[in-house]
């Protein structure tokens, strides 16, 4: 048992870095197993030494980013200890101070785990980046931000969000309306992310100035995209015609960001999957980029992570039942091409 102490002179710093409610002291000790208390402007850290070394080591380095104007979400403690422990190398201010400015009255976008940083330095610093990984690891949203930081920093003149309107056996002519109608559903959710990082009103007039296109993806197909920021969601979804048509279609000073799950396919009659095509016949290319996430970097509601985490194991069930109903059904089609009855050896068949 070990006791350490924090002491931070500036009362107002400290209350920044503790929160409402002393809310990060908790998060802390509950996600790092140590005792954490308050005794004027010192917190005091007890337990077992790894234990306290490690909320200490959180504290110490999140005191720095809040000091430089990083705020720290509810989540954060949690993450940001499970990759410091995952990656000890790697500093606090490495694995969250990789801020992504987007509107001035809206808060940057922080990667919050080593991926999600790997997968912004790789869009950053690749023409063509594919992001591929489980709900929640922050795909599409990192790839929003990174969009609108360059439009907004006129590295590119605009913003084209794809994806392939196909849904869970959903058919476009059972949906009410015009096309335009029939396809907003689809794209619902690049108008979310876009909308959370930029006043709507913004966000209505560079549409309106052709600057941020949302579209399906069948509609990209004869064109040429220049000095663009192209996105394409869910692209999982996409065939490999659709896929080989989408990537051909980059052009000058433009970057191009591929995101998706494919383990969530829902193409039609067992089709193959343009993402999976792609990720195994691009692997290795100069110039593309790859990018992939696990349920450790899950950045939504921690309950989702659970959720991944549970049809993960799901699918492993189904997968070794599966692989053991095929050896099954080898012995069974190896027993049954075996002859019957063996051929008499020699000197004991009739007549010798």
């Amino acid at each position: 048992m070990v006791t350490e102490g924090l002491e931070i002179e500036d009362t107002a710093l400290l209350q920044r870095l503790m929160g409402p409610g002393s809310l990060l002291l908790r998060d802390v000790a509950q996600h790092s197993g140590a005792e954490l208390g308050l005794r004027g402007n010192v917190v005091l850290i007890s337990g077992q030494e790894e234990r306290v070394r490690a909320a200490h080591r959180f504290l110490t380095e999140a005191l720095e980013l809040v000091r430089a104007g990083v705020e720290l979400g509810p989540g954060d403690v949690a993450r940001s200890l499970r990759a410091l422990r995952e990656h000890p190398e790697s500093a606090l201010t490495e694995l969250l101070d990789e801020t992504i400015r987007v509107a001035p009255k809206r808060r940057a976008v922080v990667p919050k785990t080593p991926a999600q940083r790997q997968y912004v330095a790789n869009i950053r610093s690749h023409d063509l980046t594919f992001g591929i990984g489980p709900a929640g690891t922050g795909k599409t949203y990192l790839a929003m931000a990174m969009a609108v930081n360059a439009l907004i920093n006129q590295r590119v003149k605009r913003i084209i969000l794809t994806r392939p309107a196909v849904e869970a056996g959903e058919k476009l002519g059972f949906l009410p309306g015009d096309l335009a109608e029939k396809v907003n559903p689809y794209l619902r959710p690049l108008y979310d992310a876009l909308n959370d990082m930029m006043e709507f009103e913004k966000v209505e007039i560079l549409r309106e100035r052709g600057q941020i296109e949302v579209a399906p993806l069948a509609f990209m197909r004869g064109r040429t995209l220049n000095n663009s920021f192209i996105i394409l969601d869910e692209a999982q979804n996409a065939t490999s015609e659709q896929m080989r048509m989408f990537l051909t279609r980059l052009g000058y000073s433009s970057k191009a960001v591929v995101t998706g799950d494919i383990t969530q396919t829902d193409l039609p009659n067992r089709e193959r999957s343009g993402l999976k095509e792609a990720s195994e016949l691009l692997q290795g290319t100069d110039g593309i980029a790859f990018s992939r996430f696990s349920d450790a970097d899950v950045v939504r509601h921690p309950l989702v992570q659970r959720i991944v985490l549970a049809y993960e194991a799901l699918d492993r069930d189904r997968a070794a039942q599966k692989a053991e109903r095929r050896r099954a059904r080898e012995s069974q089609v190896n027993a049954s091409a075996a002859p019957l009855v063996a051929p008499p050896e020699a000197g004991n068949r009739k007549g010798d």
